[in-house]
């Protein structure tokens, strides 16, 4: 049982976001909507690499960010989720626009930002949240991990040794799987037999809940619960966010070789930011002029961050600047095999 006081996580998730959080939560989906679309036209124009669009995730991203704390608790996303997680620091979007140009390691990681870089190694990313929340549980630490992943990845062995490991101690963290409905090419009917994903939870002995991943609100409460639970010394939660994959997995997929258009254009009707959108609109919170204003904002905010990543210099080896405090012997014979090899090229 979750004991709840005015202001507490537990009582945000029960009253849910304010209208002013909800207003806030809108113009964060219309930025994360702006800017993954912005990244996605680039690589088709040859000037970043590729990378999975956020379509149809924005409400799962943006609900979970603004439920918890960035001062205390730490994210993990997969490769789409880091466009909606500004709330955790503007300086993000610089960052991605880096990552995505392929600079090693972004650049100078700010040392307050509680986002981990994101990555595309299926599923690699939840023993580290996992080892984050143990790690903040033996010290004492305040606040939890949320580690963002999606139903492929819930078939590695990656997710059930960490969610076993984290059911044993009791660490505050949340997982947040995201079923869009495909793993790539893979539909969801042919990635488990389970009744579904959140079900999973119970054989870690941890409560999973299954929700509406188009919904910011619900989105937003659900996580407020599991935080309340986790930084109560309760362990873990399971949320399974049910969304849709309006656009392609990644940049590299053509998702028309393995689904009808009828079924994505019936999925429309649920689109998050115009859904959400919609509903403010209804409650006199949100307008058009409104959405154009904050796109209007996105693209400009987007546009700088593009002028900084384009004035800003590296080299390949930088890769090993960023990757231990104290680089290792084999490291530094890397590096240094590599620097006289780009000399050799004339690249150095």
């Amino acid at each position: 049982m979750v004991t709840t006081h005015p202001g507490s996580p537990a009582s945000a998730a029960a009253s849910g976001p304010t209208d002013d959080e909800q207003v806030e939560m809108m113009r964060r989906m219309i930025d994360a909507n702006v800017f993954s679309t912005r990244i996605f036209n680039l690589q088709r124009q040859g000037r970043v690499g590729t990378n999975a669009p956020i379509d149809g995730s924005e409400a799962i991203a943006v609900g979970a960010a603004a439920a918890l704390d960035p001062k205390q608790d730490w994210i993990y996303p997969q490769y789409r989720e880091q466009y909606g997680l500004g709330r955790f620091g503007d300086e993000l979007l610089d960052l991605i626009v880096l990552y995505n140009m392929g600079h090693p390691g972004g650049g100078a990681y700010p040392e307050h930002l509680r986002v981990f870089p994101y990555q595309i190694s299926l599923a690699t990313q939840i023993p580290h949240a996992v080892g984050t929340a143990w790690g903040m549980k033996v010290k004492g630490d305040p606040g939890c991990s949320l580690v963002f992943f999606g139903d492929g990845s819930s078939s590695e062995g990656d997710f059930y040794e960490a969610a076993n490991l984290a059911g044993v101690r009791k660490a505050p963290v949340i997982f947040v799987l995201i079923n869009n409905g495909w793993a790539i090419s893979t539909p969801t009917s042919s990635q488990t037999g389970a009744e579904s994903f959140a079900a999973k939870a119970h054989a870690f002995g941890f409560p999973g809940r299954r929700i509406d991943g188009t919904d910011p609100i619900e989105v937003y409460r659900t996580i407020a619960e599991a935080r309340a639970r986790a930084t109560g010394g309760m362990g873990p939660m399971l949320v399974e966010a049910v969304t849709y994959r309006l656009g392609h997995h990644t940049t590299a997929d053509d998702p028309t070789k393995y689904r009808h258009a009828d079924e994505v254009e019936a999925a429309k009707s649920r689109e998050p930011v115009a859904k959400f959108a919609a509903l403010l609109g209804a409650r006199g919170l949100w307008s058009d002029e409104q959405t154009a204003a904050q796109e209007a904002s996105a693209h400009e905010r987007f546009d700088g961050a593009w002028e900084r990543a384009q004035a800003t210099t590296w080299q390949p080896s930088d890769m090993f600047e960023h990757t231990y405090a104290t680089p290792t012997p084999r490291m530094l014979r890397q590096r240094a095999e590599m620097i006289a090899h780009l000399a050799a090229e004339g690249e150095a």
